[in-house]
């Protein structure tokens, strides 16, 4: 079972402008409108999007076969002319992706960043677990409001443009359903895509880390059951902490925080709540490897060192 290197995962560099970068569909038909927006906004950062023929394709809810998309991601991962991999949007797919991928043909590439989230967790995953990467839960470009003068947008830009100055995430709505203080590595992400990824070879457990989790359009009690799975398979034997995001449309935020209280807060961990991360907000950007303090009374996570290189 994979563990989590205390210093961290590889940071890969940070895009510099005129950096050509790959926009890929490792899930669902991204929406092409959205997707002109985004690709704008990526090269008014000095960027080069290269729009792969898998974030172009159509499909009830696949963006082509499997096949196609397990291609644009290798190439998208293995290419030196690259230094990031967006992921268009997510819905899902990225499961179905993972299982034509070739690691060994993958090899070891040049470090690059892989930005996406929701359904994108489970290749966040798998990056770090194949590749030792550093990744970055975040908006997508063709995800509505990918844009200069969104808080989500802003905040990835700058992450991305000038990672040193990135040294904390203030959660100022979030409340501390168990108090105290850790330090671990980030990782997590949505609650459904860890849970199904359980039991394949890139399933990266939260021993040492610190957890995000969120959710969007579950049910309560679906929710419950992929917690109650979590719990049961191990995952969270020796987290350091956790960081509760949105669960937008999976119930009263009363309703949800009573469930969290009952299947989180006994493992004997900080655990945050609340925090401006995930589904229905414009969120802030969880990096995945990042070693990090967390003060869940204060709402506040500190990056022990800078997120990218």
């Amino acid at each position: 079972m994979p563990t989590l290197p205390v210093g961290g995962l590889i940071r890969p560099a940070a895009p510099k402008p005129g950096d050509r970068v790959a926009v890929i569909a490792a899930s669902g038909p991204p929406n092409q409108e959205n997707l002109k927006v985004g690709l704008e906004s990526l090269r008014g950062l000095g960027l080069q999007p290269e729009v792969f023929a898998s974030a172009q394709a159509d499909g009830e809810y696949l963006a082509g076969d499997d096949a196609l998309r397990a291609r644009d991601l290798t190439a998208a991962l293995t290419d030196p002319a690259f230094t990031a991999v967006f992921c268009a949007a997510g819905g899902y797919g990225a499961q179905r992706t993972l299982e034509l991928v070739d690691w060994d043909a993958v090899g070891t590439p040049t470090p690059r960043t892989v930005i996406g989230f929701s359904d994108v967790t489970a290749l966040l995953e798998a990056v770090a677990v194949k590749l030792g990467w550093t990744g970055l839960f975040g908006p997508m470009p063709a995800i509505r409001g990918f844009h200069p003068g969104r808080a989500d947008f802003d905040g990835l830009a700058t992450l991305l443009t000038d990672p040193a100055s990135v040294k904390e995430l203030r959660f100022p709505d979030s409340r501390a359903l168990v108090g105290g203080t850790a330090e671990g590595v980030t990782l997590g992400g949505t609650v459904t895509l860890l849970a199904c990824s359980l039991g394949t070879d890139t399933s990266l457990p939260a021993r040492g880390g610190i957890v995000l989790l969120e959710d969007v359009d579950e049910e309560t009690f679906r929710l419950d059951r992929f917690l109650t799975q979590l719990r049961r398979s191990g995952y969270f034997d020796g987290a350091a902490g956790i960081v509760c995001g949105t669960f937008t449309g999976c119930g009263t935020r009363e309703r949800v925080e009573e469930l969290l209280h009952d299947r989180l807060g006994d493992l004997g961990i900080p655990v945050l709540v609340g925090a401006d991360i995930g589904h229905g907000v414009p969120q802030q950007t969880f990096p995945i490897g990042t070693p990090a303090a967390l003060d869940a009374d204060a709402g506040v996570l500190t990056f022990l060192q800078p997120v990218l290189a």
